[in-house]
């Protein structure tokens, strides 16, 4: 385990980037770009670099690398050493195993209250694109003022969608926030993946499409936690004396067996709509990469033509 430094007086926004998904369902396209089973996440799927570099830089422009953790698992090990050194994080959280993203969350959110209990943090999934990084950085700086105001809910990016995607999780905003600037509303309801009809009549009445980047404080992404899935927060805070020690990675593989595999969207963020707000975004040209026709789509619109993407289609569309 990399050191952390201390934490200073000004600021208290942290980061981190979520890596520890097996990408199983874009796994036969990541074979064929890489030749060997790595996660999209390692994957040099739209240039030069790794979606998970892609993703560090973009969060090197709101948060300094010591106050941007990076959760990875054990298994992955071959392929987030092969980062350049310049792209490597300064601190790396290791899950012994992937249990979905409840524990990934639930393990950032107690080690880091160990080190600022008031930190206002961000998470950031490792597999997205957006085309239009500025305004991406303007809607992050939004949801952080807000998640920092004393009464801040924690706060979803939300997408205002294209299509009636059943892959998505699903955001109703409701009344204007009474308290900051901008497009902030409480959040009604929330959906994860719906049903094709469903998602058609969400779109109808101005739903949005989850990014899953979200800022709040420790202190509220732990709350939710302890009305969702108060076992799980219960279990790490068993190990909480062995965080940030010497016995931290030790008391993780004792621990990551005894979890059963959870999502955060789920199972955390549907059961507590009330303690949410949404940021309506229009104009981030942002996908998540979990499926062939997103990349192909993200391809197309940046003028890319990879060398694999002529067979690669061919065999898609014969597959579908």
């Amino acid at each position: 385990m990399r050191a952390v430094p201390p934490v200073h007086s000004r600021g208290r926004r942290w980061g981190v980037v979520l890596a520890g998904g097996d990408g199983r369902r874009l796994l036969p396209l990541t074979r064929r770009i890489a030749g060997d089973d790595r996660p999209k996440q390692f994957c040099a799927i739209l240039g030069g670099r790794t979606l998970l570099e892609e993703t560090r830089s973009r969060v090197r422009q709101l948060l300094t690398p010591a106050r941007t953790w990076t959760v990875v698992t054990k298994p992955h090990e071959r392929f987030y050493s092969e980062e350049p050194p310049e792209s490597r994080p300064s601190v790396l959280l290791v899950q012994p195993d992937n249990r979905g993203t409840a524990p990934a969350i639930a393990y950032s959110l107690v080690r880091l209250r160990e080190l600022d209990p008031e930190a206002v943090v961000a998470f950031f999934p490792s597999d997205h694109h957006f085309s239009d990084e500025e305004s991406f950085r303007s809607r992050v700086g939004l949801a952080f003022d807000v998640a920092e105001h004393p009464a801040g809910p924690v706060v979803l990016l939300g997408i205002v969608p294209d299509t009636p995607d059943v892959g998505y999780g699903w955001v109703e905003p409701g009344a204007p926030l009474e308290f900051g600037a901008g497009p902030v509303f409480r959040v009604r309801c929330f959906w994860e993946k719906p049903a094709l009809e469903l998602a058609s009549a969400l779109m109808q009445r101005g739903c949005l499409w989850n990014s899953f980047v979200m800022a709040g404080r420790v202190t509220s992404f732990l709350n939710l936690m302890r009305k969702a899935l108060p076992g799980l927060l219960s279990a790490f805070d068993s190990f909480r004396r062995r965080l940030c020690t010497p016995l931290e990675e030790s008391a993780m593989r004792e621990l990551y067996p005894t979890i059963r595999p959870c999502g955060f969207s789920d199972e955390v963020l549907t059961a507590s709509p009330e303690d949410l707000a949404v940021v309506s975004c229009g104009d981030l040209g942002w996908s998540d990469l979990g499926e062939s026709n997103r990349v192909l789509a993200v391809l197309r619109h940046k003028g890319i033509r990879p060398k694999w993407a002529d067979e690669w289609v061919r065999e898609w569309q014969a597959a579908s």
